[in-house]
């Protein structure tokens, strides 16, 4: 074609001089028909004819070539690849030695939990928690996985006949504090047990906040004016409010009529110059969604979805992931619908809640984009080792690479060319119900420890299955913990033996007949019953436990509670009030105490887990406050909920 192109050329250049039509015909003709004898007709006898008989044999450098530049492009040939037994041989001892991992398997979903923090810590209308977070903090001297949200404040939820532009931009100008609760506690009602909570921030066992004002967050979607003639809105106290003045460093000074006009005219607002309230001290904070306000500095990065809340020494910070990409990596496999063959989280961005300070933090020096970035914007980019020390031990592996990696390792796990082109072991996510029909299981972090390693880690992790079948096939994980951080791990299982996957666990608990009949009646009486929204796949040594949280809430309320566990182990399935209560049934030994300190619902003041006498102590004591407040429906939740413990009681009493 490109010949042909050339004659054509020469042809057009000719008639200048000949100046005949049949010259340019001849020349339309030549490009015409070449192009489709060429590009149509020959390509397809050839592939017919040549191409199909050997297929494999031509193709096969191609293949390999993709592979590897594929594995390369996305960290795909860093992931480690190791054995994984799936033994059946669980005990109450192996339980013990792996305490950190019961301790924090995650019984709180973001979506019941997050219904659950609106309802009791949103306090007022104009407070909103975005999203619920999960991290990892040191408390209590030991290593806990917690769930956590931000309250910020949303302007536009303040009352029809107070949305006023003072309101609005000078005195409801930032939200106050966090709310933190363990994964796995909860109270004798189900709620979640809350280590931080309230305004100003209450620490019952969390990390203390010394400045819980948040003028930058995921909510903020308007400027407001700071050091103004009047007060700031802090937070409301009985029929009163209490008022503060903002002493960061945060906005931009607006005080000179000059700066007051130009502001005016980017809002498109005059009340910026008409208002007495504004004075020579004041400041005006701008851009400070922080999703917003990272993109304007640093518009050639690519963003992770989620920013995530970080306490630190008394003190609020959001961490956003970003990413460097490229779609012209040579003969990578691409992501079609993110335009890109190539990607890396090379950069760790930490931003000031209260000040709205930026700082970007380059964690992967090797990858040459980030490289070049630095090169052109020498002062925009840190060392990472110049992050601070206690923010450094929360960075966490993001969702969004985690997701791209997994997506692609379901095929380039594969690295002979010959099983690459049969697609002979291609894996899938695993399902599981969700909604009407099913849905796709997604990664969650969890804190566990790996087989043979000295101690629990966070991860972020997600199990895999066969393509077309529901058993697992093998788990891939992320680390997160220093030093560590980001290296991927796959287990892979024996092929030649039968591993539950979490869709045929799922039809087990459906088909065990005790749990279907309590589901039914649960969901007869008034109450709907809530599954949690991906069942947990826990590694303990070389053996899988599978755990599903189970809420339930009124018909017409919306304040889940937790109220069951399901837990699942080789041919077994219980379902139990607690953690404790699933596991001893789920490992019946007689006497036998499961290792879980955390994951009880009824807690000892000494702060282990409760007796069942101390329960149904604490149930009675529960429904006596619920029958002299008037409350005959928690009477009798409670009353019925005093019948497991003292079944309990029996049991052992029967059993001595």
């Amino acid at each position: 074609m490109i010949g042909l192109s050339i004659i054509a050329a020469f042809i057009a250049w000719a008639n200048l001089r000949a100046r005949t039509y049949r010259l340019l015909a001849a020349g339309f003709i030549l490009v015409g028909a070449g192009s489709v004898v060429l590009s149509s007709l020959v390509p397809s006898l050839f592939r017919h004819f040549v191409v199909k008989p050997t297929e494999l044999q031509l193709e096969k450098p191609y293949i390999e070539r993709n592979i590897a530049l594929t594995r390369q492009a996305y960290n795909l040939d860093r992931i480690a690849a190791k054995p994984f037994a799936a033994e059946q041989r669980l005990t109450f001892k192996t339980l013990e030695a792996n305490k950190a991992t019961i301790d924090n398997i995650r019984l709180w979903d973001w979506l019941p939990l997050s219904n659950t923090y609106a309802q009791l810590q949103e306090i007022r209308t104009y407070y909103k928690f975005h999203d619920l977070d999960v991290d990892r903090y040191w408390l209590d001297g030991s290593y806990q996985s917690v769930m956590l949200s931000a309250r910020e404040l949303r302007a536009s939820l303040l009352p029809a006949n107070a949305q006023t532009w003072v309101n609005r931009h000078v005195l409801f100008t930032h939200g106050n504090g966090a709310v933190m609760s363990p994964v796995t506690r909860k109270s004798a009602e189900g709620l979640p047990f809350f280590y931080l909570r309230d305004i100003p921030p209450v620490a019952d066992g969390g990390p203390k906040i010394d400045e819980p004002r948040i003028y930058y967050g995921e909510e903020s979607d308007d400027y407001v004016i700071v050091k103004a003639s009047i007060p700031e809105f802090d937070y409301p106290k009985g029929k009163d409010n209490v008022y503060a003045a903002y002493d960061g460093s945060g906005g931009v000074p607006i005080g000179a009529l000059g700066w007051r006009t130009l502001f005016a005219y980017y809002f498109n607002d005059a009340n910026l110059v008409l208002s007495s309230y504004i004075t020579a001290d004041s400041r005006i904070m701008i851009r400070r969604n922080i999703t917003e306000r990272v993109r304007t500095i640093a518009p050639f990065l690519r963003l992770d979805h989620d920013p995530y809340l970080v306490i630190s020494n008394g003190r609020l910070f959001w961490i956003q992931d970003a990413y460097t990409t490229s779609s012209y990596f040579p003969s990578a496999q691409p992501v079609p619908e993110l335009d890109l063959n190539y990607i890396r989280n090379s950069v760790k961005i930490v931003v000031d809640a209260y000040n709205g300070t930026v700082d970007f933090y380059l964690i992967d020096p090797r990858d040459p984009i980030a490289a070049t970035y630095q090169r052109i914007f020498p002062s925009l980019f840190k060392p990472f080792a110049a992050m601070p020390a206690d923010l450094q031990k929360h960075i966490r592996y993001p969702e969004d690479l985690f997701l791209i990696q997994a997506r692609l390792y379901q095929t380039y796990h594969m690295e002979q060319a010959e099983t690459f082109y049969n697609r002979e072991d291609f894996w899938q996510f695993p399902r599981q119900p969700g909604g009407d029909g099913t849905s796709v299981m997604t990664p969650y972090y969890i804190i566990m420890r790996l087989p043979g390693e000295p101690q629990a880690e966070f991860f972020l992790m997600l199990p895999m299955v066969p393509s077309r079948r529901d058993n697992m096939i093998a788990w891939l994980a992320a680390r997160c913990d220093a030093p560590d951080y980001g290296k991927l791990i796959v287990y892979e299982f024996p092929k030649d033996k039968l591993v539950y996957g979490p869709f045929q666990i799922e039809a087990r608990i459906n088909q065990n007949t005790e749990i279907s009949q309590q589901l039914t009646l649960w969901n007869q009486m008034g109450s709907r019953v809530i599954r949690g929204a991906n069942l947990l796949v826990i590694p303990i040594e070389n053996s899988i436990l599978y755990v599903s949280p189970l809420y339930m809430r009124a018909e017409l309320g919306h304040l889940p509670e937790l109220k069951r566990v399901i837990a699942a182990y080789g041919e077994h399935v219980v379902m139990k009030e607690t953690l404790a209560d699933a596991l001893a049934a789920l490992f019946a030994e007689p006497g036998a105490v499961p290792a879980v300190s955390n994951a009880t619902e009824a807690v000892s003041p000494a702060g282990g887990a409760a007796s069942p006498a101390q329960q149904a102590l604490d149930r009675y004591n529960q429904a006596v406050e619920r029958l002299k407040a008037g409350d005959l429906k928690g009477f009798g939740t409670q009353f019925d909920a005093l019948r497991e413990p003292l079944e309990e009681m029996n049991r052992r009493s029967v059993g001595h």
